[in-house]
Parts: C-alpha cells; structure tokens; sequence
C-alpha cells in the first residue's frame, strides 16, 4: 500500500516537477550565457518564466492541467525549505558587528513600512491577508517572508502569488533605478550598499544592486540585508501569537469557526521557520564548513527558483490587469516608502 501511494503521489506531482526543473536549467542557462540579463537575478527569470509559461496558449494548457499539482507544490513545499537553507546565510555576529544604532535604524524600517504598507493596502480596500502578505514580502525578505506568514497565518496557496509577483517585479525594478539614483543623491559606496540592503527586497536583487557601487557597497549590503532576514522569525511568531489569541478569543466567546475542524490550533512557529532558526545558530557557531555552506547556497537557489517558478506559473496576465491594479498601487507605494526610508537609516549609519 505505501509503494502504491507513492506511485500516485508521484503521478500527481511528477509533471509539475519535472518542468519546475527544466524551467529553473533554462533560467540559470540564460542567467550565465546572455551577458545583458546577467544581472538580473536568477530567482526574478524563474519568475518571469513562470509567467510566460502560464500566459503563452501552448504551455497555459499544460501548466493548468496536469503539471498543476507538481507545480503548487514547489510553490509551497520547496519554497519552505529553501526558507530553512537561507538560515545558513546569516551570522548573528556579523549582525552584531553593525553596532545598536544600526540594528536600531534596521528594525525602525523593517517596522515602520511593514505598519505603512500594510496601512496603505487596507486604505485602498485590499483583503486584509493580501495586504499582510504585501507589508510582510516588501519589508522583510520578499517571497521567502511572504511564504512565511502565509504558512502561520495559513492563507491560501492560491492568495501568495500576486504578493510574489509584485515584490519580484519590484525588487527588479529597484536593480535598475537605484545605482542611477546614486551619484545625484550624493552617496559613498558604503552608503549606497547600506541603502540597498535596507530597502531592496530578495538577498539576489540586492547582491545585484549593490555590486554596481563595488565591493564595499556590496559587503555592507549583505549584511545589513541579512539583519533585515533576522527579524523574520520574530515578526512570524507574533502574527502566530496574533493568530492564536484571536482563536481562544473566537472559542470563548463560542464561535464555530474557530480553529480547525479537527480541533487544532494555528502554529505560533512553523516547523521550518524553526529549521530557519536552527540554520541560523548552526552558522553562528561555526558549525558549518565553507563547502557545506556553498553547497547549502546552491541548494537554497535551486529550491527558492523552483518554487518561484511554481508561484509565477499561476499568474494570470489577463486576471492581474482586471484584480490587480490596486495591489499594484499598494506595492509601487510600499517600494516607495522602504527606499526613502533606508535612504535616511543610510544616511545616519554612515556618515
């Protein structure tokens, strides 16, 4: 019986996921062979991909039919565990390193525009869980965050794709226009790479952003984009802790849509937002050696292009035009604010 289960399970799933595959070999080929979209991350031609796989007749067809299921599956399952790997990445000395009026100024911005894009989203009438999952994408770690509070919230699969579209498509936007936006504004290296980890969103868009300015700019801007990853967990956990109150309050009260149908409560911490942590302290304590470490970097993109893939492969150019316009206000908004927002913490933590 197990065998058997395995042999549909992998019926089911194994079309989606051998095209995620092929689709992620195309992005990386294209990534290193054409030097004029070198530059643009690996992660944002995943997306693009997906996105022209679901809206090109031949291969809508097959991406809604029978590669659907392999392909949600990527979107959710693999996007999680590429979460765990991004741990390895960060280094809590390194974060400690910037000093406490930069983690200070980190976690002000990370605040202040999650609170003001979230404000902006349900002031043009945005669902409140799309105007979470935007908020929460845009400043903290884009898709990776947006797929974190998606899982502790427990939104729709279907409910992440527009948010994961519009901060991939952003982020992208910010590789262009913020090196142009360098020398007018006045900015050394080290500001200019501190203003990109403070205001882009996916840790690829800003190594592409920052190395424009050199490696001092770069060097600054990984680790204060890492700071910014660090308050994923702790930002996860209270909307789990939110989540939680308000279904102990929904059952007191005797409401019968609280909690599952078995009974359950919400998680206050995933399972892989926990493995995130522990990659965290592995890599803190330097129990990881730098060919584990790259090797685990390898896998995280591979995982995170997959499910990116995945994710863009569900948008619907047409549906986008007809829904999307006011998400795309928000998200334009939020961009926004982040980048002036991280100017000025730029601005202030080097001088």
């Amino acid at each position: 019986m197990p065998f058997n289960r395995l042999t549909s399970q992998l019926s089911r799933l194994g079309p989606g996921l051998v095209l995620s595959v092929a689709a992620i070999g195309l992005a990386f080929t294209i990534h290193a062979v054409l030097p004029v979209v070198s530059v643009i991350p690996v992660m944002t031609l995943a997306v693009a991909l997906g996105l022209l796989s679901a809206n090109i007749p031949g291969t809508a067809v097959v991406v809604a039919g029978r590669a659907r299921a392999g392909l949600d599956f990527a979107g959710k399952h693999l996007m999680r565990a590429g979460i765990v790997l991004l741990g390895l990445k960060v280094s809590v000395w390194d974060v400690l390193g910037l000093g406490w009026l930069s983690l200070l100024l980190i976690a002000g911005v990370v605040l202040v525009s999650f609170a003001g894009t979230y404000g902006l989203a349900r002031l043009l009438r945005l669902p409140a869980d799309a105007s979470l999952l935007i908020a929460t994408g845009f400043s903290i770690c884009g898709a990776s965050a947006i797929g974190a509070m998606a899982a502790v919230r427990r939104i729709k699969h279907q409910d992440t794709v527009l948010p994961v579209a519009l901060v991939t498509l952003c982020g992208t936007l910010a590789i262009g226009v913020l090196p142009l936006l360098m020398h007018p504004l006045k900015l050394n290296p080290e500001q200019f790479g501190a203003w990109t980890g403070a205001s882009v969103h996916d840790v690829g868009q800003v190594v592409a952003t920052a190395q424009t300015a050199g490696t001092a700019a770069l060097a600054i801007a990984v680790v204060v984009k890492l700071t910014r990853v660090v308050l994923l967990a702790p930002i996860v956990a209270a909307a789990g802790l939110h989540q939680r109150v308000q279904h102990v309050r929904q059952r007191a009260i005797g409401a019968a849509n609280a909690g599952d149908v078995d009974g359950k409560f919400p998680p206050i911490v995933p399972l892989f937002v926990v493995g995130f942590i522990a990659m965290v302290a592995v890599r803190s304590l330097g129990w990881a050696s730098p060919e584990v470490l790259e090797a685990a970097a390898v896998a995280q993109d591979l995982l995170l292009a997959s499910a990116l893939f995945g994710l863009g492969s569900a948008v619907r150019v047409r549906t986008l035009i007809h829904t999307g316009g006011r998400a795309a206000l928000v998200a334009l908004g939020s961009w926004l604010i982040i980048a002036t927002l991280g100017l000025g913490a730029a601005w202030i933590m080097i001088r």
